[in-house]
């Protein structure tokens, strides 16, 4: 930030925020002031994984005040491939309050699906797997 001859900041057009001020845009004013998802049929914690429903994404989309840039952002991020709630946080830099806000919207609207990874315990056994790779090569 640059300042004139008499040290005050500059003012009117000119820029009175740097790159370490954060968002000019607040969380609330991205979700409308709200601090909770739209839904209450899904939980989403950090590791949750988000998938993109294309079809549907398309759909709602042709609406043209359905989505803010945040929601095309975690859009954009789910298409590639499915991400969790605490990657999307960090690859939009947004509170991860904020990003399940938005993925509420996005739920609600049917655009995305939430699924949660397999807990370890519900995972087979590697001996197992071990003992059927065996099995197929002795064939």
């Amino acid at each position: 930030m640059t300042e004139d001859m008499s040290g005050t900041p500059p003012h009117h057009g000119s820029h009175w925020y740097d790159a370490e001020a954060g968002p000019l845009v607040r969380p609330y004013a991205m979700t409308g002031g709200r601090t909770r998802p739209v839904t209450t049929t899904v939980r989403f914690d950090l590791i949750a994984l988000i998938d993109l429903e294309e079809e549907a994404f398309e759909a709602a989309g042709k609406e043209t005040e359905t989505f803010g840039p945040e929601h095309l952002a975690l859009v954009d991020l789910c298409r590639v491939e499915t991400q969790s709630v605490a990657e999307l946080a960090a690859e939009t830099d947004l509170p991860v309050g904020v990003v399940r806000v938005l993925l509420g919207d996005l739920v609600e609207l049917g655009c995305v699906r939430v699924s949660r990874p397999v807990p370890p315990a519900q995972l087979p056994d590697e001996k197992i797997l071990r003992e059927v790779i065996d099995g197929l090569r002795a064939l």
